[in-house]
């Protein structure tokens, strides 16, 4: 996630915006505003969402629907969501919310302390996840950057290193002696010990 990333607010009434705006305007993050889920299509296709906002239900594409949008796309699946609604408690919607991989459904009116705890949470985490991912790219680039440079020269020295050890057994180095030639010795130590018995006779 880009550094100028925002946080996109969507709501259908101009006052609920504003009062969202002033809840977050503490945090000191970027913010954008939409009033439609088109409109917050648009400019999550843009890029540089970090963390959407989203009123429940509006006139035309809902809040569900923008979500259902969204994870289908490998760019913006990941992007968290905060659903709002005032409508109070619904088992349905809860459900289907968090089917959908909704990080939160907040219920209005906002706390805006509770608010700004949750979306300061969310777009952090968010910010460190795609930093890593962002970071694990590069090392495999690397990684894979500098096999590609030295896998030719790897592989004539792994055929050169082969080579010598088939070569080994045909001609074995004349300073290693065979491991059989203590075997003589062994036969010698015989006579030896009958020349100790005769003494002690």
């Amino acid at each position: 996630m880009p550094s100028d990333a925002r946080i996109l607010i969507v709501d259908d009434h101009e006052d609920t915006l504003y009062a969202l705006e002033s809840a977050l305007a503490p945090l000191g993050y970027r913010l954008g505003r939409a009033t439609s889920g088109d409109e917050a299509l648009k400019q999550v296709l843009r890029g540089q969402v970090g963390l959407l906002l989203l009123d429940v239900r509006m006139p035309g594409v809902s809040g569900l629907d923008v979500v259902r949008w969204m994870r289908r796309l490998e760019q913006t699946q990941h992007i968290p969501v905060i659903l709002l609604t005032g409508f109070g408690p619904d088992h349905e919607l809860t459900s289907a919310a968090f089917a959908l991989g909704v990080a939160d459904l907040v219920m209005k009116p906002i706390d805006p302390w509770a608010l700004r705890t949750k979306v300061r949470y969310l777009f952090d985490a968010h910010r460190r996840h795609l930093a890593l991912e962002h970071e694990v790219r590069e090392l495999r680039a690397l990684v894979k950057g500098h096999g590609e440079e030295h896998g030719e020269d790897h592989g004539e020295d792994l055929g050169e290193g082969h080579g010598e050890n088939q070569a080994a057994p045909t001609t074995p180095h004349p300073a290693l002696p065979h491991p059989d030639a203590r075997v003589p010795l062994q036969r010698g130590q015989g006579a030896h010990t009958e020349e100790l018995e005769q003494d002690r006779t």
